[in-house]
């Protein structure tokens, strides 16, 4: 019987043993055929070709890591550098380029951002945060430091909260405005559902539109000051006595860091297990103010950024619109130097053009140039009357002809005036009435005035007049001589 037992005992262990070998095997080779698939992944995004590369007389840009990648300049929008520039990945906290943009549109630098119970209830162990508490109170200045430097995802959601409520509304009102304020840039292939970047599978962008981002928040100096700072302190707050120090993330920013770039004038990291790595990145080297933007790289993402600012810079030179022949309907520029921006070998002569019309009684718009399909540069404009009647209908000259009366009313078009224009005529008309009333009461009185004068005349005239003498007859001589009572007069 003891022998039977040890035999079943050692047959158990065996199989024990055997199954948990089995297992440690398995597990062995579903992780190695992970990090196979991992690096199959990551080759397979640093093999793929850039679109760009593909344009004839294009010069060949770098491979990269990043699935999606753009180098594009802030001030015309050409497109220098394209790598599925419109595939749509999640953002993770570059986000809060977007958060930092609504805010500083919104908000004033000594707007208060209050910390509410829902803005810090949220947040899981290892998410970015500097420890605030419900009820704490920072200055907008002060949060968009901890927001952009530390990626604080609290900060970004007080930020949202509290500008939501300037605005009228709620978090909800300031996520909306992300989604409207993206739309508005250009934007096509986003759409946002937070403030911070927390994944969420409806929280999505591209690269070009994260392009359009950065380009229109790095026009506020109060971010460029904030991004190109290494450190930043928080002062004690209402709640918490300590100060909160904390650094810059962005390590192209770090003059002794490894990936220092000298022309790096800010910008902003990102990463999710789902985004995987994503970074901004602006730079400015004295001509050129570029913006980089890599999505979901598994790479090093610092040297991919490095290499496309390299091929930017080092191939792209402006050519100034004001030294070309102007396009048909353009009548001029509004910036004083508007320019393209073309590799060498590439005339501006081949580059095709196009005209969008923002406003057809102002004749504004913007044109924007084109090498085979490739986003070169656009400009702000001020269209010819004849160009904005032919695409619109729209007619200045009808406009003009009606003011001054000389439009034809048989014709069966609507000749009405604007309201503006009626308005002025009907006040003008209104003013003339009142002049020539005011003339008539005025009239009246100085005739009135000069009645009254003309009688005081005359009634001085009559008082100052001498008595007429008059003759006296012989007879009442003789009859004033023969009266014994006549009192002698001597003169």
């Amino acid at each position: 019987m003891k022998k039977r037992i040890k035999r079943v005992t050692a047959a158990v262990l065996t199989a024990a043993m055997t199954l948990a070998l089995s297992a440690a095997v398995f597990r062995e080779e579903a992780a190695a055929e992970e990090v196979m698939d991992f690096e199959t992944a990551r080759q397979a995004s640093y093999d793929t070709v850039p679109e760009s590369n593909g344009i004839q007389g294009w010069p060949q840009g770098p491979q990269i890591y990043g699935n999606s990648g753009i180098v594009m300049d802030m001030n015309s929008g050409a497109v220098l550098y394209a790598k599925k520039i419109d595939d749509q990945h999640y953002p993770a906290s570059i986000t809060k380029l977007l958060t930092a943009l609504v805010a500083l549109e919104n908000a004033s630098l000594d707007d208060q951002v209050y910390f509410s119970e829902n803005s810090t209830s949220f947040l899981e162990w290892g998410d970015a945060s500097i420890g605030m508490t419900p009820g704490e109170i920072l200055s907008m200045n002060d949060a968009l430091y901890g927001m952009l430097l530390a990626s604080a995802n609290e900060v970004s959601y007080a930020i949202a909260e509290s500008v939501g409520t300037l605005m009228g509304g709620s978090y909800d009102t300031f996520i909306q405005a992300m989604n409207d304020r993206s739309a508005e840039l250009g934007c096509t292939g986003s759409h946002w559902v937070n403030a911070n970047g927390l994944h969420d599978d409806q929280h999505y962008t591209t690269a070009h539109d994260m392009a359009l981002i950065a380009s229109a928040v790095y026009q506020f100096e109060e971010f460029r000051t904030v991004t190109q700072t290494l450190n930043y302190t928080i002062g004690p707050t209402n709640l918490v006595g300590e100060s909160r120090t904390f650094q810059q993330n962005h390590k192209m920013l770090w003059p002794e860091n490894y990936y220092y770039y000298e022309y790096c004038t800010g910008g902003k990291t990102g990463y999710t297990d789902q985004s995987r790595t994503t970074l901004v990145t602006m730079a400015d080297n004295g001509d050129l103010q570029l913006v980089a933007v890599i999505l979901q790289d598994d790479g090093d993402v610092y040297v991919d950024t490095r290499a496309m600012f390299d091929y930017a810079f080092g191939n792209f030179s402006k050519v100034f619109l004001k030294d070309q022949n102007r396009a048909e309907g353009v009548r001029s520029y509004v910036d004083e130097t508007p320019y393209v921006l073309l590799p060498a070998g590439i005339e501006f002569s081949s580059l095709d053009s196009e005209i969008t019309i923002e406003d057809e009684k102002e004749a504004s718009g913007k044109i924007t140039y084109y090498y085979q399909g490739q986003n070169v540069g656009s400009a702000d404009v001020v269209l010819t009357a004849d160009y904005v009647e032919e695409m619109t209908g729209y007619s200045e000259k009808a406009e003009i002809k009606a003011l001054d009366g000389s439009g034809d009313a048989q014709n069966g078009e609507e000749g009405g005036l604007p309201f503006p224009v009626k308005l002025l005529i009907g006040v003008g008309a209104a003013v003339l009435v009142l002049l020539a009333v005011f003339l008539i009461v005025l009239r009246y009185q100085l005739i009135k005035r000069r009645r009254r004068r003309l009688q005081m005349m005359r009634r001085k005239r009559h008082s100052q007049k001498k008595p007429v003498k008059r003759r006296i007859s012989e007879e009442e001589i003789r009859k004033r001589h023969e009266n014994p009572h006549r009192k002698r007069r001597y003169n």
